[in-house]
């Protein structure tokens, strides 16, 4: 490892949570492969999976992505054995909404007992007395978030968790979740080519909340792949890590999480952080979405 090794998190810039005092470095981590295979289990390897953890730390990463329903439970269990005490700029962000049955099915729950005992749970399997911050996931836009909204306020004004997010929203859920309490970032599904969020993306950077988008490589077309790869082969590079350097140029409230289990995989896309594009190389990109 050189001198410089230890801070490439921070190639990608920093972000302060809106009306908090959190700053994190935009290349994130997300926990969710530590878990075994379909996010089911312990992982095959345990000792790699905290091996992963301790060298995301040492390469600058301040900001990781979690769950409880994660293995579940094993995700939790497994950066409390490799982290604790943990750093005192981590970031350690959760999510609630739902949980997993011995099948490995997901399970929707957004009743005030629920949540209440996710985050709890939470809680006591990370070793915390408070969340820095807490997802409220969603599931489509139907669906009613005050009523879970405000349960998510009780248990910040019972010290439970300091900050709020959400996940797979709409606009006019942001809007009504804000009504009833302060949001911190909106978690949802966005890429290169997946860009139905660009406005709120925009919206959100104005009002200095963060956007963390999941499936980052997600619903590539052949002829959209063929296009990434393009771009990689001159660039030297991965496909991934175009992938991900482009969403760090996006915006600047864009926070990316790539999760892997191996730590060659992580150094790969942490090192998407120093990435740079000529303005043929944005535009090839940006012109993507129009390709089917």
């Amino acid at each position: 490892m050189t001198q410089s090794e230890p801070f490439m998190a921070a190639a990608a810039g920093q972000f302060t949570f809106t009306g908090t005092k959190l700053t994190v470095n935009r290349m994130g981590y997300g926990a969710m492969q530590l878990a075994g295979p379909h996010v089911f289990g312990p992982p095959k390897d345990e000792d790699e999976a905290r091996a992963v953890l301790r060298e995301a730390i040492a390469l600058g990463i301040n900001h990781i992505d979690t769950s409880d329903y994660y293995g579940p439970y094993h995700t939790n269990r497994i950066i409390r054995q490799a982290l604790y005490p943990y750093p005192s700029d981590l970031v350690l962000v959760t999510k609630i909404g739902a949980w997993r049955d011995d099948k490995g099915d997901w399970i929707l729950d957004r009743s005030p007992d629920f949540l209440r005992r996710s985050v709890e749970q939470n809680l006591e399997r990370l070793g915390l007395d408070r969340m820095p911050i807490v997802n409220l996931r969603m599931e489509g836009p139907e669906d009613d978030i005050a009523a879970p909204m405000r349960v998510m306020r009780d248990l910040q004004d019972q010290g439970l968790l300091a900050h709020i997010g959400i996940s797979t929203v709409t606009e006019a859920q942001i809007a009504t979740a804000r009504d009833i309490a302060p949001v911190v970032c909106v978690q949802n599904h966005y890429n290169l080519v997946h860009r139905a969020d660009d406005v709120m993306i925009d919206a959100l950077a104005h009002d200095g909340i963060a956007y963390v988008p999941y499936f980052p490589l997600g619903g590539f077309s052949p002829l959209q792949s063929a296009g990434l790869n393009a771009i990689a082969a001159e660039m030297a590079t991965s496909p991934q890590q175009v992938a991900l350097a482009w969403l760090l140029a996006r915006s600047p409230n864009i926070l990316v999480i790539p999760g892997t289990s191996s730590r060659g995989h992580l150094r790969d896309n942490i090192s998407a952080a120093s990435l740079e594009f000529s303005p043929q190389q944005r535009a090839a990109l940006d012109g993507l979405i129009a390709k089917t």
